[in-house]
């Protein structure tokens, strides 16, 4: 293995843990030999294969980890037993810790946060202030944004959207071509999906089975449709 970076003299301190700032050895990608990078604590939080990069004030710590191609930039920060990898990008004032995963060609930016045992993949994107965590799991073309929270064991994936002040727990499933917005509660063993809207003050849970038309008002259970 040939190393693609070294530690330079910067440093910073994190949560009591010392950060390096790094510089590229060779090229790769679109970084250079010689390029400034972001920090990181010690080199397993960046494997040196693959065109994984650390960039801008972007900081890696404690046993978090990035290889393949995933890039991390802004003023990101991945700490805990993060993961990130594939063609993942986190970018802004992302923060993504815990036993999070983040992979595919996902995209997290804007304030969002991600943590827990979240999982996030495929072509998802979050931003925001979106939170993400429990075991919540956000893939295919879905996007999470505004202040929405996502967590429990929630799924959302297709090509759904939630945001606004949206929030989605317990067993829910969201997916197909469904929008959450508002202030929208969804939970228990809900399922939205087709080309359904929740908004406003809405509240799905139970075993409501929602596919088509706009829902409201709150408190609104079904039982099947």
């Amino acid at each position: 293995m040939i190393k693609k970076y070294e530690f330079t003299e910067e440093t910073k301190v994190i949560c009591g843990r010392k950060l390096h700032k790094i510089r590229a050895l060779r090229d790769f990608n679109d970084v250079k030999a010689g390029d400034l990078g972001g920090f990181i604590e010690k080199e397993e939080n960046l494997s040196h294969e693959g065109n994984c990069w650390v960039y801008n004030n972007a900081k890696v710590y404690d046993n978090a980890k990035i290889y393949g191609d995933a890039i991390i930039c802004g003023n990101a920060e991945i700490y805990g037993n993060a993961k990130i990898y594939g063609n993942a990008v986190i970018r802004g004032n992302a923060e993504i810790c815990g036993n999070a995963k983040i992979y595919g060609c996902a995209v997290i930016y804007g304030n969002a946060k991600i943590y827990g045992n979240a999982v996030i993949r495929g072509n998802a994107e979050i931003h925001g202030n979106a939170v993400i965590y429990g075991n919540a799991e956000i893939c295919g073309n879905a996007e999470i944004c505004g202040n929405a929270g996502i967590y429990g064991n929630a799924v959302i994936y297709g090509n759904a959207e939630i945001h606004g002040n949206a929030v989605i727990y317990g067993n829910a499933e969201i997916y197909g071509n469904a929008v959450i917005y508002g202030n929208a509660v969804i939970y228990g063993n809900a399922e939205i999906h087709g080309n359904a809207v929740i908004y406003g003050n809405a509240e799905i849970y139970g075993n409501a089975v929602i596919y088509n038309g706009k829902w409201d008002k709150s408190p609104l259970y079904i039982q099947g449709t």
